[in-house]
């Protein structure tokens, strides 16, 4: 491997923005149907129900395959599970693309979910063997960032770029993107310094070059009996599938609805929300890891994410400004209760890493999976039968009714994050397993 000179940890970031690419094309895609929400209506004549299930379909997978992607990162390690995850992504991509048909576009999106799902994960698995593990949840963060970025470039310039060549096009140059992305990370990632040519960082996690299956079996079982797991899942069952409803689907169909602006000034409003996810992990991930406290910031976090929904449900149209630095606190409040990433994986031998950050990961995202189709059943249930160029306009009073169940959602999270931090402070079961030998 060639590191052009650069000592280790330099290098250490290099790998890690080429892999961030990827995860930021992860996040364009799962979030991108916000923007494109009317031009697929229109494409493929749907109900709400109907565009729920479809934005819907990319989570179905990618929730289903979280703990097979940790095991598999466990086994296989970041270099080759994330090159295959976003060159598969990028055929669902072009499949997408060239649909002509509902049922096309779902299995489409639903490839764009599987190269998709195992790209956080095996990240999570780099800066395991690359970071030390005091500075795990500030990778987290940064991680998350990126997807946060990606959030950014699938609203206002998404909006834009389809204005001007079409969504089809559009698509079609990010499924490129992403061909080259998979190329590149083949090409210069290792999984980890040594095979790198370094040495290795010392306090990080040890690298499992040969995790045999009695023992990935042993973790698995250990993971799903840990009461912690389903309580950090849970919790982000709720946050992550209310955010990326809201973000990634109904954000831009409300502010077009409810505020009357056309699609393009919707998706700037929303931008401000992807912003909040841009910076909110890597601040808080770096405070926590600076103070050395996790639950308590998770339920900080999980409040102020309460707060925010709420509201939006009791004023239904706050002025747009007030609206959009909602959803920055939402937004940013997400990387408060993403350090449950890091909770799980300090609960955890090291070769469990993947395992357990998996296994987290894939409840939350059931969330994602569950969510918009439920908040669509929500808005088909108070639309008046109006359309406008062929797409459904909902009303305020379905919108209501949506973020009020956004704002139950949040209820439930803080109950979680009370309980874990009852616990923790208690100081009962902290860790769940020793660390490898």
């Amino acid at each position: 491997m060639v590191s052009v000179g650069l000592p280790r940890d330099r290098w250490r970031w290099v790998l890690w923005a080429v892999l961030s690419g990827g995860f930021l094309l992860v996040n364009f895609h799962r979030v991108s149907t916000a923007v494109l929400a009317e031009s697929l209506g229109r494409a493929f004549d749907t109900t709400g129900a109907q565009l729920g299930l479809l934005h819907a379909s990319f989570f179905y997978i990618y929730a289903g395959l979280q703990l097979p992607a940790g095991v598999l990162a466990d086994r296989a390690g970041t270099r080759r599970v994330a090159a295959a995850g976003v060159a598969v992504m990028s055929v669902g991509v072009v499949w997408f693309a060239l649909a002509d048909s509902l049922v096309s576009g779902f299995a489409g999106r639903a490839l764009v979910g599987l190269g998709g799902s195992v790209c956080y994960i095996a990240i999570l698995r780099f800066c395991a063997n690359w970071f030390r593990d005091d500075q795990f949840a500030t990778m987290t963060g940064w991680t998350v960032a990126a997807a946060g970025l990606g959030g950014v470039l699938a609203t206002t310039p998404l909006a834009l770029a389809v204005e001007a060549t079409g969504w089809r096009t559009t698509l079609l140059v990010t499924a490129a993107v992403g061909g080259v992305l998979a190329v590149g990370i083949f090409a210069l990632v290792r999984d980890s310094p040594e095979k790198a040519g370094f040495l290795p960082v010392e306090g990080a996690t040890p690298p499992t070059r040969s995790v045999d299956l009695g023992t990935v079996w042993s973790n698995v079982v250990r993971v799903l009996r840990d009461r912690e797991t389903w309580i950090l899942g849970v919790m982000l069952f709720f946050v992550i599938g209310t955010n990326f409803t809201v973000l990634g689907l109904w954000g831009v169909p409300f502010v077009v609805d409810v505020y009357g602006t056309t699609v393009a000034a919707a998706s700037t409003v929303v931008l401000v929300g992807n912003v909040g996810l841009l910076l909110g992990p890597p601040v808080v991930g770096t405070l926590s890891d600076r103070i050395g406290r996790r639950t308590d910031v998770i339920l900080a976090s999980a409040v102020v994410f309460t707060l925010s929904y709420g509201v939006v449900f009791l004023v239904v149209t706050p002025p747009l400004v007030v609206f959009a630095a909602l959803l920055f606190l939402a937004m940013f409040s997400n990387g408060g209760t993403l350090l449950a990433y890091t909770v799980a994986k300090e609960r955890h031998a090291a070769s469990a890493s993947g395992t357990v950050t998996g296994t987290v990961n894939s409840l939350g995202y059931f969330g994602a999976a569950v969510f918009p189709a439920l908040m669509g059943v929500v808005l088909d249930a108070y639309w008046t039968g109006r359309t406008v160029d062929g797409a459904r306009v909902y009303t305020v009073p379905g919108y209501r009714v949506a973020f009020g169940l956004a704002t139950a959602t949040g209820v439930v999270a803080v109950a979680c994050a009370v309980y874990l931090h009852v616990r923790t402070s208690s100081g009962a079961n902290a860790r769940a397993v020793p660390a490898d030998d």
